[in-house]
């Protein structure tokens, strides 16, 4: 049997060294169509369930299943393997099998035994969640186990970055994805990477490139996913301005500021949010924030919450937070010296205008948790694509924190600056004297 394959894949078909196998790539790379072909090269050679997941099952018919099809037809092995239709199935002559599941109908997965090949295709629709469930379903008593995972990449908020790649929430690195851009295949501990791009399918029309290039005109988001295959920041970032820094500098420049004005601000949380109190500092001269602290946690009661936070009873420094007053009224009671920040109609959009406006916003290394918030934050958008200025991708606390430190602080917008006086009228006649 001859099969002719893009020449970036023909190494990928044959090899299963690795448990995982991670591909992510740009449209049109043909990264799904060598992952179905590797999975009939794996089964006719031995006897094995693979299970095909999608997060939602009904869209595989008419993408994976139909894929499968179509390569069994095009090797003429349709005598060896019956494609089924209802339910959606692949039965290979040697008792091999090829399942297909969805996510949204998670209990049909408890009665699946013995699966020791599991692709997610377009994992990054999947939950993280349920990427944990799946992993307790690959199990084999005596076969070697792999899960294949495929991706059009998303942003690095998305649970794949985090795993595969850097979380900087939780101090995880493991790969750096700029270096997978640059060597297209790497293999980690138990992870096979696998990058592709649309010049990697020989088979694709020239009108398609053509296609994707023209992204790059009017949609630089879409460019980045769909022609460079690259992980990255979906959408129009709330504080472009936004910068991190090595904590010592940090430190060294709020020492150098002139009168500086420091703040912190809290908002509160439980099981859902968090509890987060940000300390920070601001140059007024160079119209500069520097966020030097952090503190950041959930599930906590607030007899605890008093205990973590107890430096602010010795310091008496002024925290305003969220104006939740039994809240503030108990850690009050608790030594706190502790406000509610000025809420009202249209604030959330006056405060997120107010820090836009700073020139620069600097944060510490240490604060970890802004970090991951507030430099990738984006708004969310409409229907019609427009952006809403006063909701996000995320629920930020920190930036809410931020909100409520800066309660009674206006940072001077260049458009409200004061033109240049021009000179008395007295000046002028006296220059006409002379």
């Amino acid at each position: 049997m001859e099969k002719e394959v893009n020449p970036h894949f023909e190494d990928f078909l044959f090899d299963w060294d690795q448990k995982f196998q991670f591909l992510v790539g740009g449209y049109g790379s043909s990264k799904s169509y060598h992952i179905a072909l590797k999975l009939i090269l794996k089964l006719l050679d031995e006897k094995r369930t693979a299970l095909v997941i999608r997060e939602v099952y009904d869209t595989h018919r008419d993408s994976t299943f139909s894929l499968f099809e179509e390569i069994v037809n095009d090797l003429g092995l349709d005598h060896v393997i019956l494609c089924r239709t209802s339910p959606l199935m692949l039965k290979f002559h040697n008792g091999s099998r090829i399942i297909f599941k969805g996510l949204d109908k998670p209990a049909k997965l408890k009665s699946i035994n013995n699966i020791s090949i599991i692709w997610i295709e377009e994992c990054s629709e999947v939950k993280y969640e349920g990427f944990k469930e799946l992993l307790g379903r690959l199990r084999h008593p005596t076969l070697q186990l792999h899960m294949i995972l495929s991706t059009n990449p998303v942003g690095q908020d998305n649970w794949t970055y985090r795993h595969f790649f850097k979380d900087d929430q939780n101090n995880r690195f493991i790969l750096d994805d700029e270096r997978l851009y640059k060597e297209r295949t790497i293999a980690i501990n138990d992870t096979y990477y696998h990058h592709s791009t649309a010049e990697d399918n020989l088979f694709l029309p020239v009108s398609y490139i053509k296609q994707l290039d023209e992204l790059k005109e009017y949609d630089p988001d879409l460019y980045r996913i769909a022609r460079k295959g690259h992980f990255g920041i979906n959408g129009i970032r709330v504080l472009p301005q936004f910068e991190v820094q090595p904590h010592e500098d940090v430190m060294l420049a709020i020492s150098n500021i002139n009168r500086p004005l420091l703040r912190a601000g809290m908002d509160f949380g439980f099981v859902d949010s968090y509890n987060a109190l940000i300390r920070l500092a601001v140059d007024h001269e160079k119209k500069y924030l520097y966020i030097y602290w952090e503190y950041y946690d959930r599930g906590k009661t607030d007899d605890v919450t008093v205990e973590d936070l107890k430096e602010f009873i010795e310091t008496k420094e002024l925290i305003k937070a969220d104006n939740e007053q039994k809240t503030i009224a108990y850690f009050r009671k608790m030594g706190y010296n502790m406000v509610a920040a000025h809420k009202f109609q249209g604030s959330r959009l006056q405060y997120t205008k107010k820090i836009k406006r700073f020139k620069k916003i600097i944060c510490s290394d240490s604060c970890k948790n802004t970090i991951y918030e507030l430099q990738p934050l984006t708004y969310k958008t409409d229907k019609r694509g427009n952006i809403i200025e006063d909701e996000f991708q995320i629920d930020p606390h920190t930036f809410s924190a931020i909100w409520y430190a800066l309660d009674d602080y206006e940072v001077t917008d260049l458009k409200e600056q004061p033109k240049e006086r021009t000179r008395p009228n007295r000046d002028r006649r006296s220059m006409r004297r002379l």
